[in-house]
This record gives C-alpha cells, structure tokens and sequence, in this order.
C-alpha cells in the first residue's frame, strides 16, 4: 500500500456512499469508483475521480476499496468479482450493516488472494455522512484499521477500533438495538403524556434538552421525517432480524431485546402522527 495517499475504490454510490466517496476524494485520496449502472456515477460530479468499466478493474488500480451496498448477499458477491484483479496487501472494507458471521466468511475468502479485510459499518445517516461527522466501528486486524484509518477519518467524527473480525459489525447491530429500543420507550411516554392532554411536541423538545436526550429523540422529524418513516421502518425492522439472527449464531436468546426493539420500528410512524409531524391517516384516504 502507498503509504502518503493509497488508491482508494469505491462502490455503492447511494445516500451514505456518495457523500463518503466525496469526503474521501475531498481530502486528497485518489479516488477510484465503478457501478453497476453508469448512470450512478454522475453524483460525483466535478469531484475527481477515475471510472472503471468493471470490477476487477478498480481492484487492480486500488490499495483500499470500499463497499456501501445494502446486503452481506451483495459484499460477498462482490468480493468474488474483487479477487480477479486484487493485488496482494490490498484491504476490502465492508461499510454496510451485516452479520459478524459473515464478515468472518468475507476474510476468509479474500485471504485466498492475500488480500486483507476489515468490517467498518457507519452510523449517522445521509446528513452525518455530508457533514464528515460519521461514526465508524471497525473490525478486523489492527495493523490495517491503523493503515485505513485516514481514509475512515474523512467522513468520521469518530472512528473506533473493536477487535477481530465481525467485532465492527456487532457494535453495529448493538448500536441499531438500541436505538429502536429507545424509540419504542419514546414512544410509550408518548402515550402516556397524550392520556395527560399534554403539549406533545412541547414535552419533546423539553425532553431532548434534559437528562433524557438522545439521538432517538432528535432524529425526530430530522432524519426521521412523513417521507421516509415508512422505509425507516422497514429497514429498523430489518436489522433487528440480523440483530437477532447474529444472537442466535453465537448461542444467545434476544427474545426479549429483539421484540423491543421491533416494536419501536414498528411504532415509529405513530410516533410521528402522535407528535403531529404526520397527517391523520384517515384523512390521507
């Protein structure tokens, strides 16, 4: 790997991928990108970079590539396409959210061409993603999070070492738990204060200034909004699955955990129409 400034591809150009290939080329990485559709590539606009017609081809121009794309399904299939042009040394950084299983199979299989592996899922969104102030958990060999850190710190605000492979994904999916299980307490409260007659929206804002702040609470009607709650949902209710499927693989019960923390992704659309942030549903018919 160049030590003053690796190559660096990209792949998976969405909401939190593109902002992070930006920060990347932004503080003066070579920038490598391809995607499955020419087309995705036009986000980048004026940031420098250089396309590559495939996969393999961006592998063997890299030190360091990225991979922001939704599912372990895809990484994998992916890292497959990687090993035709991957050089010995290089590292595949796993930023989606996954199984820590699977962050294990992903270094095995890239072991095969003596490439190096690390899972560094991210938290914060689209909006932290613009504002270089994402939280970054990496797993893997220290040695190589310490070489990918300046990469990692020109979209983080925080970047933090965990252990061994999987160890970046588990802290992921610690993080989402608890989130939704915050949300489903934001929401009881709720209903509680609305028995009350309370102000509602008073008694949040008065809330996110008190003891009881946190990001559940002020992702509210942030990032959290009437357009997107729907797909939130989905996807919170999504990761609870992994959450729970990953308990389960290492010989945990999260019964308990795993139906909290669905009950606050399942919830947050109330949530929204209980704060008023969203229409009375029997008006939208």
């Amino acid at each position: 790997m160049t030590a003053a400034r690796p190559a660096v591809g990209f792949i998976g150009l969405g909401d939190q991928g593109l902002p992070m290939a930006t920060a990347i080329a932004g503080v003066g990485f070579p920038l490598h990108a391809w995607a499955r559709r020419a087309g995705s590539l036009d986000g980048l606009g004026e940031v420098p970079h250089q396309r590559h017609a495939t996969v393999g081809e961006l592998a063997a121009a890299c030190d360091i590539v990225c991979l922001c794309v939704p599912t372990d399904d895809d990484v994998l299939r992916l890292a497959g396409r990687l090993l035709e042009g991957l050089r010995p040394g290089t590292v595949v950084v796993n930023h989606g959210t996954g199984l820590p299983g699977n962050a294990v199979r992903l270094a095995a299989l890239c072991a095969t061409g003596d490439a190096e592996v690390l899972d560094a899922p991210v938290s914060g969104g689209r909006p932290a993603a613009r504002e270089r102030r994402l939280t970054t958990m990496v797993g893997g060999a220290r040695s190589v999070a310490e070489r990918c850190a300046p990469v990692f710190r020109s979209f983080s605000r925080h970047v933090v070492y965990l252990g061994q492979a999987g160890a970046g994904q588990t802290a992921k999916l610690f993080n989402n738990a608890l989130l939704m299980m915050n949300q489903a307490a934001i929401g009881e409260i709720v209903e509680l204060a609305a028995e009350l007659k309370l102000d509602l929206g008073r008694l949040v804002e008065v809330l996110k200034l008190g003891s009881a702040a946190s990001a559940a609470l002020s992702l509210l009607n942030t990032m959290v909004r009437p357009d997107n709650v729907e797909h939130l949902a989905g996807v919170e209710a999504l990761d609870m699955e992994l959450f729970d499927q990953a308990m389960r693989g290492a010989g945990i019960d999260s019964t308990a955990v795993t139906e909290r923390g669905l009950a606050g992704a399942r919830g947050l659309a109330q949530l929204l129409h209980r704060l008023e942030y969203l229409p009375d549903r029997k008006e939208q018919h």
